[in-house]
Protein backbone atom coordinates (compact mmCIF):
# COMPACT_ATOMS: atom_id res chain seq x y z
CA UNK A 1 0.00 0.00 0.00
CA UNK A 2 2.89 2.37 0.75
CA UNK A 3 4.19 1.83 -2.79
CA UNK A 4 0.80 2.36 -4.45
CA UNK A 5 -0.20 5.55 -2.60
CA UNK A 6 1.45 8.63 -1.12
CA UNK A 7 -0.35 8.81 2.22
CA UNK A 8 1.77 8.00 5.23
CA UNK A 9 1.72 7.58 9.00
CA UNK A 10 4.82 9.77 9.23
CA UNK A 11 4.82 13.54 9.35
CA UNK A 12 4.18 14.48 5.67
CA UNK A 13 5.93 17.84 6.15
CA UNK A 14 9.12 15.93 6.97
CA UNK A 15 8.67 13.11 4.47
CA UNK A 16 7.71 15.46 1.61
CA UNK A 17 9.63 18.69 2.23
CA UNK A 18 9.22 20.13 -1.28
CA UNK A 19 7.15 19.94 -4.44
CA UNK A 20 10.01 18.15 -6.20
CA UNK A 21 9.99 15.38 -3.60
CA UNK A 22 6.22 14.90 -3.52
CA UNK A 23 5.92 14.92 -7.32
CA UNK A 24 8.68 12.32 -7.63
CA UNK A 25 6.93 10.09 -5.09
CA UNK A 26 3.56 10.70 -6.78
CA UNK A 27 4.78 9.56 -10.18
CA UNK A 28 6.58 6.55 -8.68
CA UNK A 29 3.27 5.37 -7.23
CA UNK A 30 1.68 5.46 -10.69
CA UNK A 31 4.56 3.41 -12.10
CA UNK A 32 4.27 0.89 -9.26
CA UNK A 33 0.62 0.15 -10.02
CA UNK A 34 0.93 0.28 -13.82
CA UNK A 35 1.54 -3.41 -14.42
CA UNK A 36 -1.27 -4.35 -12.04
CA UNK A 37 -4.10 -2.32 -13.54
CA UNK A 38 -3.03 -2.91 -17.14
CA UNK A 39 -3.69 -6.66 -16.81
CA UNK A 40 -6.90 -6.88 -18.86
CA UNK A 41 -9.20 -8.71 -16.37
CA UNK A 42 -8.00 -6.48 -13.51
CA UNK A 43 -8.46 -3.39 -15.69
CA UNK A 44 -12.17 -4.10 -16.14
CA UNK A 45 -12.70 -4.80 -12.45
CA UNK A 46 -10.59 -1.79 -11.42
CA UNK A 47 -12.75 0.56 -13.46
CA UNK A 48 -16.00 -1.06 -12.29
CA UNK A 49 -14.96 -0.70 -8.65
CA UNK A 50 -13.97 2.90 -9.29
CA UNK A 51 -17.45 3.63 -10.61
CA UNK A 52 -18.89 1.85 -7.57
CA UNK A 53 -16.88 3.99 -5.17
CA UNK A 54 -18.08 7.20 -6.80
CA UNK A 55 -21.64 5.90 -6.94
CA UNK A 56 -21.55 5.11 -3.21
CA UNK A 57 -20.44 8.70 -2.70
CA UNK A 58 -23.58 9.88 -4.56
CA UNK A 59 -21.71 10.90 -7.70
CA UNK A 60 -24.10 10.32 -10.60
CA UNK A 61 -21.94 11.31 -13.57
CA UNK A 62 -18.19 11.14 -14.09
CA UNK A 63 -15.66 12.52 -16.57
CA UNK A 64 -12.41 10.63 -16.11
CA UNK A 65 -8.98 11.49 -17.47
CA UNK A 66 -7.27 8.33 -18.68
CA UNK A 67 -4.06 7.45 -20.52
CA UNK A 68 -5.75 4.55 -22.40
CA UNK A 69 -2.87 2.16 -21.68
CA UNK A 70 -2.03 -0.94 -23.65
CA UNK A 71 -3.39 -3.87 -21.64
CA UNK A 72 -2.17 -7.46 -21.62
CA UNK A 73 -3.31 -11.05 -21.10
CA UNK A 74 -1.31 -13.78 -19.35
CA UNK A 75 -0.68 -15.53 -22.67
CA UNK A 76 1.32 -12.53 -23.84
CA UNK A 77 -1.27 -10.95 -26.14
CA UNK A 78 -1.89 -7.23 -25.82
CA UNK A 79 -4.79 -4.86 -26.49
CA UNK A 80 -4.50 -1.41 -28.04
CA UNK A 81 -6.13 1.91 -27.10
CA UNK A 82 -9.25 1.08 -29.09
CA UNK A 83 -9.81 -2.04 -26.95
CA UNK A 84 -9.21 -0.02 -23.79
CA UNK A 85 -11.67 2.72 -24.73
CA UNK A 86 -14.27 0.15 -25.81
CA UNK A 87 -13.81 -1.57 -22.44
CA UNK A 88 -14.48 1.72 -20.68
CA UNK A 89 -17.63 2.02 -22.80
CA UNK A 90 -18.82 -1.56 -22.15
CA UNK A 91 -18.22 -1.39 -18.39
CA UNK A 92 -19.93 2.01 -18.18
CA UNK A 93 -22.98 0.66 -20.00
CA UNK A 94 -23.06 -2.37 -17.72
CA UNK A 95 -22.80 -0.23 -14.59
CA UNK A 96 -25.46 2.22 -15.80
CA UNK A 97 -27.84 -0.65 -16.60
CA UNK A 98 -27.33 -2.04 -13.10
CA UNK A 99 -27.70 1.39 -11.47
CA UNK A 100 -30.51 3.33 -13.23
CA UNK A 101 -29.93 6.43 -11.07
CA UNK A 102 -26.33 6.68 -12.37
CA UNK A 103 -26.25 8.77 -15.54
CA UNK A 104 -22.94 7.53 -16.93
CA UNK A 105 -19.29 8.36 -17.51
CA UNK A 106 -17.10 9.74 -20.27
CA UNK A 107 -13.35 9.52 -20.85
CA UNK A 108 -10.89 12.35 -21.49
CA UNK A 109 -8.02 10.72 -23.37
CA UNK A 110 -4.67 11.95 -22.04
CA UNK A 111 -0.96 11.79 -22.82
CA UNK A 112 1.98 12.76 -20.62
CA UNK A 113 3.29 16.22 -21.43
CA UNK A 114 6.87 14.92 -21.36
CA UNK A 115 6.56 13.28 -24.80
CA UNK A 116 8.21 14.80 -27.87
CA UNK A 117 6.51 16.51 -30.80
CA UNK A 118 6.51 13.43 -32.99
CA UNK A 119 4.77 11.31 -30.37
CA UNK A 120 2.25 14.06 -29.65
CA UNK A 121 1.36 14.34 -33.34
CA UNK A 122 0.66 10.61 -33.47
CA UNK A 123 -1.40 10.72 -30.28
CA UNK A 124 -3.55 13.63 -31.54
CA UNK A 125 -4.11 11.71 -34.79
CA UNK A 126 -5.23 8.72 -32.72
CA UNK A 127 -7.42 10.92 -30.51
CA UNK A 128 -9.27 12.30 -33.54
CA UNK A 129 -9.95 8.75 -34.75
CA UNK A 130 -11.16 7.61 -31.32
CA UNK A 131 -13.38 10.68 -31.01
CA UNK A 132 -14.96 9.79 -34.34
CA UNK A 133 -15.40 6.10 -33.52
CA UNK A 134 -16.51 6.45 -29.88
CA UNK A 135 -18.40 9.77 -29.62
CA UNK A 136 -20.56 8.58 -26.72
CA UNK A 137 -17.78 7.58 -24.34
CA UNK A 138 -14.93 9.92 -25.38
CA UNK A 139 -15.25 13.48 -24.12
CA UNK A 140 -12.00 14.92 -25.45
CA UNK A 141 -8.24 15.25 -24.97
CA UNK A 142 -5.74 16.60 -22.43
CA UNK A 143 -2.07 16.57 -21.38
CA UNK A 144 -1.15 15.35 -17.90
CA UNK A 145 1.97 15.41 -15.74
CA UNK A 146 3.73 18.14 -13.81
CA UNK A 147 3.54 21.43 -15.67
CA UNK A 148 6.60 22.98 -14.01
CA UNK A 149 8.86 20.28 -15.46
CA UNK A 150 6.88 19.33 -18.59
CA UNK A 151 6.66 20.90 -22.01
CA UNK A 152 4.22 23.82 -22.42
CA UNK A 153 1.19 23.75 -24.70
CA UNK A 154 2.92 26.14 -27.10
CA UNK A 155 5.61 23.52 -27.79
CA UNK A 156 2.88 21.23 -29.14
CA UNK A 157 0.98 23.93 -31.04
CA UNK A 158 1.35 22.27 -34.47
CA UNK A 159 -0.01 18.95 -33.22
CA UNK A 160 -2.80 20.56 -31.21
CA UNK A 161 -3.83 22.61 -34.26
CA UNK A 162 -4.43 19.50 -36.39
CA UNK A 163 -8.12 19.02 -35.48
CA UNK A 164 -9.08 22.57 -36.51
CA UNK A 165 -6.97 22.40 -39.66
CA UNK A 166 -8.80 19.23 -40.68
CA UNK A 167 -12.23 20.37 -39.62
CA UNK A 168 -12.42 17.69 -36.92
CA UNK A 169 -14.07 18.21 -33.55
CA UNK A 170 -11.76 17.22 -30.69
CA UNK A 171 -12.68 19.02 -27.44
CA UNK A 172 -9.76 19.97 -25.20
CA UNK A 173 -9.76 19.90 -21.38
CA UNK A 174 -6.30 21.26 -20.69
CA UNK A 175 -4.46 21.23 -17.39
CA UNK A 176 -3.15 24.79 -17.13
CA UNK A 177 -1.63 26.94 -14.40
CA UNK A 178 -1.02 24.17 -11.83
CA UNK A 179 1.85 26.11 -10.25
CA UNK A 180 2.66 28.59 -7.52
CA UNK A 181 5.52 30.05 -9.55
CA UNK A 182 5.13 33.15 -11.70
CA UNK A 183 6.82 34.20 -14.92
CA UNK A 184 7.41 30.69 -16.27
CA UNK A 185 6.02 29.01 -19.38
CA UNK A 186 3.33 27.46 -17.19
CA UNK A 187 1.68 30.88 -16.90
CA UNK A 188 1.44 31.00 -20.69
CA UNK A 189 -0.35 27.63 -20.64
CA UNK A 190 -3.41 29.40 -19.21
CA UNK A 191 -3.72 31.76 -22.16
CA UNK A 192 -2.76 29.14 -24.74
CA UNK A 193 -5.36 26.72 -23.33
CA UNK A 194 -8.04 29.37 -23.77
CA UNK A 195 -6.84 30.26 -27.28
CA UNK A 196 -7.10 26.55 -28.15
CA UNK A 197 -10.73 26.78 -26.95
CA UNK A 198 -10.32 24.47 -23.98
CA UNK A 199 -13.66 23.36 -22.56
CA UNK A 200 -12.41 23.60 -18.96
CA UNK A 201 -9.14 24.50 -17.21
CA UNK A 202 -7.64 21.77 -15.05
CA UNK A 203 -6.50 23.22 -11.69
CA UNK A 204 -5.99 26.81 -12.91
CA UNK A 205 -4.19 27.59 -9.64
CA UNK A 206 -2.31 30.53 -11.19
CA UNK A 207 -5.36 32.06 -12.91
CA UNK A 208 -5.96 34.84 -10.37
CA UNK A 209 -2.49 36.26 -11.11
CA UNK A 210 -3.34 36.73 -14.80
CA UNK A 211 -6.30 39.08 -15.22
CA UNK A 212 -6.43 38.82 -19.03
CA UNK A 213 -6.68 35.02 -18.91
CA UNK A 214 -9.13 35.19 -16.02
CA UNK A 215 -11.36 37.66 -17.85
CA UNK A 216 -11.22 35.58 -21.03
CA UNK A 217 -12.14 32.37 -19.22
CA UNK A 218 -15.08 34.08 -17.55
CA UNK A 219 -16.36 35.60 -20.81
CA UNK A 220 -16.04 32.26 -22.61
CA UNK A 221 -17.71 30.39 -19.72
CA UNK A 222 -14.69 28.14 -19.20
CA UNK A 223 -14.88 26.62 -15.73
CA UNK A 224 -11.85 25.96 -13.55
CA UNK A 225 -11.62 22.40 -12.23
CA UNK A 226 -10.53 22.95 -8.63
CA UNK A 227 -8.95 20.01 -6.78
CA UNK A 228 -8.61 21.16 -3.15
CA UNK A 229 -7.02 18.04 -1.64
CA UNK A 230 -4.62 17.61 -4.56
CA UNK A 231 -3.45 21.23 -4.38
CA UNK A 232 -2.89 20.84 -0.64
CA UNK A 233 -1.12 17.49 -0.81
CA UNK A 234 1.08 18.56 -3.74
CA UNK A 235 2.16 21.58 -1.69
CA UNK A 236 0.66 24.39 -3.76
CA UNK A 237 -1.24 25.71 -0.75
CA UNK A 238 -1.20 24.81 2.94
CA UNK A 239 -4.24 26.66 4.28
CA UNK A 240 -7.21 26.31 1.91
CA UNK A 241 -8.56 29.67 3.08
CA UNK A 242 -5.68 31.09 1.03
CA UNK A 243 -6.51 29.04 -2.07
CA UNK A 244 -7.00 31.20 -5.21
CA UNK A 245 -10.36 29.51 -5.73
CA UNK A 246 -11.68 31.44 -2.71
CA UNK A 247 -11.19 34.66 -4.69
CA UNK A 248 -12.66 33.12 -7.84
CA UNK A 249 -15.71 31.93 -5.91
CA UNK A 250 -16.27 35.40 -4.47
CA UNK A 251 -16.27 36.77 -8.04
CA UNK A 252 -18.75 34.11 -9.21
CA UNK A 253 -16.19 32.73 -11.65
CA UNK A 254 -17.24 29.35 -13.13
CA UNK A 255 -15.88 26.61 -10.84
CA UNK A 256 -16.31 22.86 -10.52
CA UNK A 257 -14.94 20.70 -7.72
CA UNK A 258 -12.89 17.67 -8.76
CA UNK A 259 -11.07 14.95 -6.84
CA UNK A 260 -8.00 14.46 -9.07
CA UNK A 261 -6.46 11.23 -7.65
CA UNK A 262 -8.40 10.44 -4.46
CA UNK A 263 -7.08 6.91 -3.95
CA UNK A 264 -3.51 8.21 -4.05
CA UNK A 265 -4.34 10.69 -1.29
CA UNK A 266 -6.15 8.29 1.02
CA UNK A 267 -9.53 9.81 0.15
CA UNK A 268 -12.50 8.39 -1.74
CA UNK A 269 -15.08 9.72 -4.16
CA UNK A 270 -15.70 13.44 -4.17
CA UNK A 271 -17.18 14.34 -0.77
CA UNK A 272 -13.81 15.01 0.84
CA UNK A 273 -13.01 17.64 -1.79
CA UNK A 274 -16.48 19.18 -1.53
CA UNK A 275 -16.05 19.42 2.23
CA UNK A 276 -12.68 21.16 1.93
CA UNK A 277 -14.07 23.56 -0.68
CA UNK A 278 -17.07 24.30 1.52
CA UNK A 279 -15.12 25.12 4.68
CA UNK A 280 -12.05 26.56 2.94
CA UNK A 281 -13.26 28.65 0.01
CA UNK A 282 -16.66 30.00 0.97
CA UNK A 283 -15.85 31.25 4.42
CA UNK A 284 -18.34 31.61 7.24
CA UNK A 285 -21.06 32.64 4.80
CA UNK A 286 -21.00 29.27 3.00
CA UNK A 287 -24.36 27.57 3.16
CA UNK A 288 -26.39 24.86 1.48
CA UNK A 289 -26.81 27.11 -1.54
CA UNK A 290 -23.03 27.11 -2.05
CA UNK A 291 -22.99 23.32 -2.28
CA UNK A 292 -26.03 23.33 -4.55
CA UNK A 293 -24.42 25.78 -6.98
CA UNK A 294 -21.18 23.78 -7.11
CA UNK A 295 -23.11 20.56 -7.74
CA UNK A 296 -25.12 22.15 -10.56
CA UNK A 297 -21.90 23.51 -12.06
CA UNK A 298 -20.67 19.92 -12.42
CA UNK A 299 -23.51 19.36 -14.87
CA UNK A 300 -23.56 22.81 -16.45
CA UNK A 301 -19.86 22.70 -17.40
CA UNK A 302 -19.74 19.02 -18.36
CA UNK A 303 -19.17 17.67 -21.87
CA UNK A 304 -22.79 16.48 -22.07
CA UNK A 305 -25.09 17.90 -24.74
CA UNK A 306 -27.69 20.44 -23.62
CA UNK A 307 -30.39 17.77 -23.81
CA UNK A 308 -28.30 15.38 -21.72
CA UNK A 309 -27.59 18.15 -19.23
CA UNK A 310 -31.32 18.74 -18.83
CA UNK A 311 -31.90 15.03 -18.24
CA UNK A 312 -29.05 14.81 -15.76
CA UNK A 313 -30.17 17.96 -13.95
CA UNK A 314 -33.70 16.54 -13.56
CA UNK A 315 -32.27 13.30 -12.15
CA UNK A 316 -29.97 15.25 -9.84
CA UNK A 317 -32.77 17.55 -8.65
CA UNK A 318 -34.85 14.57 -7.51
CA UNK A 319 -31.94 13.30 -5.47
CA UNK A 320 -31.17 16.78 -4.13
CA UNK A 321 -34.76 17.36 -3.01
CA UNK A 322 -34.73 13.95 -1.30
CA UNK A 323 -31.43 14.81 0.43
CA UNK A 324 -32.77 18.16 1.67
CA UNK A 325 -36.09 16.73 2.89
CA UNK A 326 -34.40 13.88 4.77
CA UNK A 327 -31.81 16.13 6.42
CA UNK A 328 -33.87 19.22 7.17
CA UNK A 329 -33.62 20.38 10.75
Amino acid sequence: MANLTIFTDQDPEVLYPSQDVIWDRFEQAFLAMWGLVTYAPVFREYYYRGLTEFYMDNVMYLELRALLPETYELDGTTHDKTWTLKTYQDVTRQFTAEHPDFFGARIIFTVHRGVNMSVMTGVVEEAMKLQRDFPDIMAGFDLVGREDSGRPLWYFRDALSLPVERGVTLPFFFHAGETDLEGTEVDQNLLDALLFNTSRIGHGFALVRHPVAKGLSRRKGVAVEVCPISNQVMKLVKDLRNHPAAALMSENHPLVISSDDPAMFGASGLSYDFYEAFVGFGGIRSNLGSLKELAINSIRYSSLTLKQQEETLALWKRQWDKFVSENAL
